[in-house]
C-alpha cells in the first residue's frame, strides 16, 4: 500500500506540472495560507451532496442506511461515531482496546467495522462486547457518512482523518476525536487540533497502543468543554458559506469556468 500511494503521488505531481489549474476539495476559509502559496490551486469546496440536496454518488461498500433510523431514536448530541475510511486496518489487540474503550464510556455509539478492518472482524470482539453494547451501541459495515454526520444525535466523530471525513465532519459542525494512519491524515489533524481547535489527537502509550482509558479521557474531554462544539459551529458557517452565492469557493469556480471560455479554440 506504501509504494502504490507513493507511486500515485509521483505520477500526480508529474501530471500537476503541466495543468493552468488545479480544482481543490477545500476552502480559503480552511486552509488560507497554503492556497497563497500556490496561486494556481483553485478551492471550490466544500463538495458535499447536502450543497446539492442530493445524495452522494457511490460508496465503497453496501450502506446500512438503516442506522439512521436507529440514530432517530436518540438524544440528541448524544452518539460518539466511529469511522476509518476505507484502507485502515487495526491489529486484533488495537481492535479490541477500541471496543472496551468505547464500551467504558458508557455512552451511545456507532461505529463502522468494515469487514476487512482486522484479521476476522466477527471473531475480533473481547468476550461477551456485543451483548454488554446492545442497548447502546451499533456496529455496521458501512455508513451514509455524509447523513450520519448531519445527524443532530452526533455528538463527535472518531476518525483517521482522511479529507473527505475531514471536510465532511467540518461541515456538519462536528467535534473530532483524531487518529491518524498514514498520508495527509497527520497534517489533517494538525489542521483540526492545533489550528482549528475543533478536536482531540488520540495518543499511543509506549506499546504503541491507543488504550481504552486514553479514549475515555478524550471522549469526556471533547464532549465535556462546550468550546470544541461552539468553534466547530463557527468553522461550519464558514466552510458553507464559501460555496454560497458570492463565497470564495463559488467565485473560485466561476472565475475558473471564465477562464476556460477565453481560451482559444
Amino acid at each position: 500500500m506504501q509504494k502504490f500511494f507513493f507511486d500515485f503521488m509521483v505520477k500526480n505531481m508529474r501530471a500537476t506540472r503541466a495543468a493552468d489549474f488545479q480544482l481543490c476539495n477545500s476552502t480559503y476559509e480552511l486552509e488560507g495560507g497554503a492556497f497563497s502559496m500556490i496561486p494556481e490551486l483553485l478551492p471550490i469546496g466544500p463538495l458535499l451532496a447536502s450543497n446539492r440536496l442530493g445524495n452522494s454518488a457511490g460508496h465503497f461498500l453496501p450502506e446500512d442506511s438503516k442506522c439512521l433510523e436507529w440514530l432517530d431514536q436518540q438524544q440528541a448530541n448524544s452518539v460518539i461515531y466511529v469511522a476509518f475510511g476505507s484502507h485502515t486496518v487495526l491489529e486484533q489487540n488495537q481492535f479490541q482496546e477500541l471496543a472496551l474503550g468505547l464500551e467504558i464510556c458508557n455512552g451511545a455509539f456507532l461505529w463502522v467495522v468494515r469487514p476487512d478492518i482486522t484479521n476476522d472482524a466477527n471473531d475480533a470482539y473481547p468476550e461477551g462486547f456485543r451483548e454488554r453494547v446492545a442497548a447502546r451501541g451499533q456496529m455496521i459495515s458501512w455508513s451514509p457518512q455524509q447523513k450520519v454526520l448531519s445527524h443532530p444525535s452526533i455528538s463527535c466523530f472518531m476518525s483517521q482523518c482522511g479529507w473527505n471525513s475531514t471536510t465532511e465532519g467540518v461541515s456538519n459542525g462536528v467535534p473530532f476525536m483524531c487518529w491518524p494512519f498514514f498520508a495527509e491524515q497527520f497534517m489533517n489533524a494538525t489542521y483540526i487540533c492545533d489550528v482549528w481547535k475543533v478536536g482531540l489527537r488520540l495518543d499511543r502509550n509506549q506499546s504503541g497502543i491507543i488504550g481504552r482509558e486514553e479514549i475515555k479521557n478524550k471522549v469526556d474531554q471533547v464532549l465535556g468543554d462546550q468550546n470544541f462544539k461552539a468553534r466547530a459551529l463557527k468553522l461550519k458557517e464558514k466552510a458553507l458559506s464559501s460555496v454560497r452565492e458570492g463565497g470564495s469557493s463559488n467565485k473560485a469556480i466561476q472565475n475558473f469556468v471564465q477562464s476556460i471560455k477565453q481560451w482559444p479554440a
